[in-house]
């Protein structure tokens, strides 16, 4: 049986590494950030929403929401941003990463099942496992329905 699925990879914070299956993916944008319009009282790492073919994109800093320190602190100002658009049953939410770095065939087989104090807590409702690659470097498979459906986005999206 053919396990092998294609996965979009980027990285997260400074040196880790995810993937999310392309399957839920309906697409990826570079977007200038002053055209995301700031939305008040959202959790800290929804950045606002952002016009995409005629909607309103909800638009999510995926580190922060995973725990790491956010994408836009400090002098970290970047002004253009790569963001994966997730869909699911016309649902659409818009992930917010650093840098997009390839995409890649995977062996779901071959996924590991992460114990708790390999990543921060907050990534574990997100997780659904992790990969490693050649030099041993872990490779965390983020399930993009969890992401959507997260109740963090209460009736938002």
């Amino acid at each position: 049986m053919e396990t092998k699925q294609k996965f979009l990879s980027f990285n997260l914070g400074s040196r880790d590494q995810a993937v999310i299956d392309l399957q839920h993916i309906s697409e990826v944008l570079r977007i200038s950030l002053t055209e995301i319009c700031v939305v008040p009282q959202m959790p800290n790492c929804v950045l606002g929403i952002y016009s995409w073919r005629g909607e309103m994109l909800w638009m999510v800093d995926l580190e922060e929401m995973l725990g790491y320190p956010p994408l836009l602190q400090g002098s970290n100002l970047l002004t253009k941003i790569m963001a994966i658009v997730l869909e699911k049953d016309g649902k659409y939410l818009g992930l917010l990463v650093r840098q997009l770095t390839d995409i890649e065939w995977m062996d779901t087989q071959q996924m590991k099942i992460p114990s708790p104090e390999l990543f921060y807590p907050a990534m574990s409702p997100f997780l659904q496992g992790y990969f490693t690659n050649g030099s041993e470097q872990m490779i965390f498979n983020l399930d993009a329905l969890a992401i959507i459906q997260s109740p963090m986005w209460g009736s938002h999206n």
